[in-house]
């Protein structure tokens, strides 16, 4: 391959990541976008995203996109750009396992001069220790003489219309000068404040992994003054409010650490640290604090509860907000999950509340059937757990009046001021 203009383009995954990948690039090339899921398939043919990132028109519009579910159509292709997910297990291990499938599905299309970039977040060396080896036992090409790979991470932010994919600088690499050339010119057609070229794709995977690694660790910092400042009968919003007159200090919040990256990178970087014989400590103790913070938030809650003489069995809390961030539909890895699994532990009845969240994904995931409507004067307690614009919305009032006379709200969001509400994170 000589250079970009030679690439024929195919995303494999049409997820968060690879859909804005694909619609960007089908905007001035012809693009294959695939996916093993049939049903997300016929969705996109019809012009819906159940994630509700793009409308029906965005998509409709995308006249050199083909979505396809079936393999033979990327026997077309001479590029891939793969952007499986990349969780973690029940052990917090990391589980490549759609990861090394893709990998296999591309192997079998792929031919002498290909080029596999993969964007899905992985640790450092993982695309050349796991992936290189299945493109070459499945191929029978040699790497780095018959074909070629690339890693650029992704860094989409679901449900932010601001920090879109053509405006997020974007990390490349190559596994030759030459190909790490032709990813970045290949990018730079549809990121417009640029690219930024890694010097291998080791470095590429490091540095998205450590992106959210680091805010893990700042949100754990936080998350624990938040506990200590609660016990001092201090607000933390007051505090931080304070520290930001200082133009250095980072601004984050204290809250549940959920989601596909924050919560899952972490874990990455420690499973490659501890396979070469390295123990990371901090990194590890960040995250055992954000892991913490469930049954944090349920034993305050329940102790609000005892202050006010609210009976705990049996008594009807609601919860606000399913998603693992605000204003997009998606609950997996919520980090609510964890408060409502505590919760259960005290025989409370819950009721299950999110405009956002699809109400079979609510019930398949926790088995409760989730809330259309809520009535007033019904709840011992409420907690506010995402953020939603809706919930702002509605206001206070609003909220205070699904509650019985006695009720204790939880605002986890800061949605509130401190004297709105009985407790804050």
């Amino acid at each position: 391959m000589k250079n970009h203009k030679d690439i024929r383009l195919a995303i494999v995954g049409l997820g968060y990541v690879g859909l804005p990948l694909a619609l960007a690039f089908a905007k001035n090339r012809q693009v294959i976008g695939f996916d093993i899921n049939k049903t997300r398939i016929d969705q996109l043919n019809n012009g819906k995203d159940k994630n509700l990132e793009f409308n029906n028109k965005k998509i409709k519009s995308a006249k050199l996109l083909k979505f396809t579910s079936n393999s033979n159509d990327l026997n077309s292709s001479n590029c891939y750009i793969v952007t499986v997910p990349t969780p973690i297990n029940s052990k917090k291990k990391p589980d490549l396992n759609a990861l090394k499938n893709a990998t296999k599905l591309v192997s079998s299309m792929l031919r002498k001069q290909d080029i596999v970039i993969y964007e899905s977040t992985v640790y450092p060396g993982c695309v050349e220790e796991q992936c290189v080896p299945l493109l070459e036992k499945f191929s029978n090409l040699k790497y780095n003489k018959d074909f070629y790979c690339g890693y650029s991470p992704e860094r989409i932010n679901p449900g932010d219309k601001s920090h879109t994919i053509s405006n997020i600088k974007k990390i490349t690499s190559g596994s030759t000068p030459g190909i790490a050339d032709i990813v970045d010119d290949l990018y730079n057609e549809i990121i417009s404040v640029g690219t930024h070229k890694a010097p291998s794709i080791k470095v590429a995977e490091a540095a998205k992994v450590i992106e959210n690694t680091q805010r893990d660790l700042n949100i754990a910092l936080i998350n624990e003054l938040s506990i200590l400042f609660n016990k001092m009968s201090i607000d933390t919003q007051d505090v931080l409010d304070a520290a930001e007159t200082k133009w250095n200090f980072l601004p984050f919040k204290p809250g549940l650490v959920g989601g596909h990256c924050i919560g899952v990178d972490p874990y990455y970087l420690t499973h490659k640290a501890k396979s070469i014989g390295y123990n990371p400590k901090v990194i590890l103790a960040g995250r055992k604090t954000n892991d913490r913070m469930g049954a944090y938030v349920s034993s305050t809650f329940i102790n609000k509860m005892k202050k006010k003489k609210i009976p705990i069995k049996r008594s009807k809390i609601l919860i606000m907000g399913l998603t693992f961030k605000e204003n997009c539909t998606d609950i997996r890895n919520s980090g609510i999950q964890s408060v409502i699994e505590e919760f259960k532990k005290f025989d409370c009845h819950l009721d299950l509340y999110d405009p956002w969240a699809e109400k079979d994904e609510i019930y398949k995931n926790y088995k409760i059937y989730p809330k259309y409507e809520i009535t007033n004067n019904t709840y011992d307690g409420i907690i506010i757990a995402v953020a939603h614009k809706i919930f702002k919305d509605m206001g206070i009032q609003t909220i205070k009046n699904f509650g019985k006379k006695k009720c204790v709200i939880y605002d986890l969001k800061y949605l509130f001021s401190q004297d709105e509400v009985d407790i804050r994170l």
